[in-house]
């Protein structure tokens, strides 16, 4: 009994203190309907892209972990599957994590990925939506969000917290549900 009394005694500061960085990292991502923060990014293959770049057109910004994890890779596949129907539907996929240039290239290559996964390695991007996350303590990563973004630059849906099973669906059945509405 005295062993578990001790063990929780040690074990609570660590739970206070992991759980105050958790939510002290939990910057307010940017409401639906305002204007989507801006950014200048390095794809997979070292290409800049700028979110102005894609006026005009439906953007899926989503955001994710950590290149090659199970939960990452299903849902960059879901993604990649859906390009055609992306592309008809006039919207463009840009992927998101705090991982490098050559992760995401190796990430990609391994994948088959046709659309541009970002490298936001000082995590300035992930700031700006409100999605950077600490884990474990010191492990800072981007939350699984991802944030619609119609046409004119602004945000129309965020998606937090999804599950990546199936979400590229979900996703471009709204875009095709917004543009429906529009017409």
């Amino acid at each position: 009994m005295n062993r578990i009394r001790s063990l929780r005694i040690l074990l609570l500061p660590l739970l206070i203190a992991w759980l105050a960085a958790a939510q002290a990292d939990n910057a307010a991502a940017p409401a639906v309907g305002a204007a989507a923060p801006d950014f200048k990014l390095q794809d997979q293959n070292g290409k800049w892209h700028e979110l102005k770049d894609y006026r005009g057109k439906w953007v899926a910004l989503y955001f994710y972990p950590k290149d090659q994890t199970p939960g990452c890779t299903t849902q960059a596949c879901e993604f990649r599957d859906n390009i055609f129907a992306f592309r008809d539907a006039g919207a463009q996929i840009l992927g998101i994590s705090v991982d490098d240039v050559e992760s995401h290239k190796a990430f990609s290559e391994k994948h088959g990925l046709p659309f541009p996964i970002l490298a936001d390695s000082d995590k300035a991007v992930t700031k700006k939506y409100g999605v950077l996350k600490t884990y474990l303590g010191t492990m800072e990563l981007a939350k699984r969000d991802t944030f619609l973004i119609d046409p004119q630059g602004k945000i129309v849906k965020h998606y937090p917290d999804v599950d990546p099973k199936g979400h590229s669906q979900i996703v471009l059945n709204d875009i095709k549900s917004m543009q429906q509405k529009k017409s």
